[in-house]
């Protein structure tokens, strides 16, 4: 199964080439005054490396950077020679990357953002209303995981829940719709944040914790049907108006897009009150690939921009709280109230999305 989905994501990494900005080696200059870098990244750092800002930045740093997208879980199945780094979306395939390419420790984790639930308003207020989440305005509020997880474990629908009857577009299974988990980071981020919860509060660690949370696991992706390789792209399609009205996701596509919209329309964001971090790390593949690590994560301008683009620098978050304040209506900027989970190690969050899936 990994084989062919290595296949398919080596097949969609050729024909989805990025340009963007930064590091490399001094052969692929042909003149210029600054240095090529060529990475891998996940998919949702793409719309970053293209910023005509964030390429301005580099290449006062002296560095051009080149980019290909793929899923973060699929990067282990890819031939990285002659790639300078690795930038998956989160620790746990990094430190899988880092094995396999002997990286020297510590690795560069320049930024970090928190999975979130996106909804649309009339969904909060009934998940509200019925004890499932708690609101603090009208575009943010707090998702009760544990209360959640017992009604997807009891196969609640909308139908059941008070005050859903008078939306129309509130109808079927209460369900959140993920990413696969499979190949997608944040789909198996979600399926973190949930056996967390459904461990006791415990991270997943042993085969018996694993066979104990699988079947909830399953129950949560199985009743999504076909799911997608990519959060933008049911971002895309929750914002359209399509699809399920509840979608899990990254805080920094909800700060992105409230950046360019500040009218984000019903749009609530929910914090899940037990929630994962995505470490966006960077894996070195050589000096190149470590020395753009670190000027992503220590130069002032690059982490300005990346709190543009919805990250949140690693070390400071005062720099997150400053840059947001006219987005501070949707939101948590301090994580208040948001406990954060710890992640499985890899060949652990394999086995659970390989049972997810069924």
């Amino acid at each position: 199964m990994r084989r062919i989905a290595g296949i398919v994501l080596a097949v969609l990494l050729i024909g989805g080439v990025v340009a963007a900005v930064v590091a490399g080696r001094q052969g692929d200059d042909k003149g210029t005054a600054t240095k090529t870098v060529r990475g891998v990244i996940g998919s949702e750092k793409s719309d970053f490396f293209a910023d005509p800002d964030v390429v301005k930045a580099l290449a006062a740093k002296g560095y051009t950077v080149k980019t290909e997208a793929s899923g973060s879980w699929a990067m282990e199945d890819l031939d990285l020679k002659g790639y300078d780094f690795a930038f998956p979306s989160s620790s746990a395939p990094a430190d899988t990357l880092a094995e396999k390419y002997h990286a020297r420790q510590p690795l560069p984790r320049p930024f970090y953002s928190p999975l979130v639930v996106v909804a649309h308003r009339s969904a909060a207020q009934v998940l509200a209303a019925n004890g499932l989440a708690v609101l603090d305005g009208k575009g943010k509020g707090t998702l009760r995981m544990a209360a959640y997880l017992d009604a997807a474990r009891h196969d609640r629908t909308w139908q059941q829940l008070k005050g859903a009857k008078a939306h129309g577009e509130l109808t079927g299974t209460l369900f959140i719709t993920s990413t696969d988990p499979e190949t997608s980071n944040s789909g198996a981020l979600y399926l973190a944040a949930a056996s967390y919860v459904a461990n006791g509060g415990r991270v997943v660690a042993s085969d018996g914790d694993v066979a104990r949370t699988a079947p909830l696991l399953h129950q949560l992706v199985s009743v999504q049907g076909a799911q997608q390789p990519s959060s933008d792209s049911v971002f895309r399609d929750f914002i359209s108006g399509a699809g399920n009205p509840l979608v899990c996701l990254y805080e920094s596509q909800v700060v992105s897009l409230l950046a360019e919209q500040h009218d984000a329309g019903d749009l609530v964001v929910l914090y899940p009150d037990t929630t994962v971090n995505s470490d966006h790390t960077i894996v070195p593949l050589d000096d190149a690939g470590r020395q753009l690590g670190e000027l992503l994560s220590t130069d002032p301008t690059l982490r300005r921009l990346a709190v543009k683009h919805g990250f949140r620098p690693q070390g400071d978050s005062a720099e997150f709280v400053r840059d947001t304040a006219d987005r501070a209506a949707y939101l948590n900027q301090t994580l208040t109230g948001v406990r954060q989970a710890p992640v499985p190690t890899s060949a652990v969050l394999h086995e659970m999305a390989r049972r997810a899936r069924g």
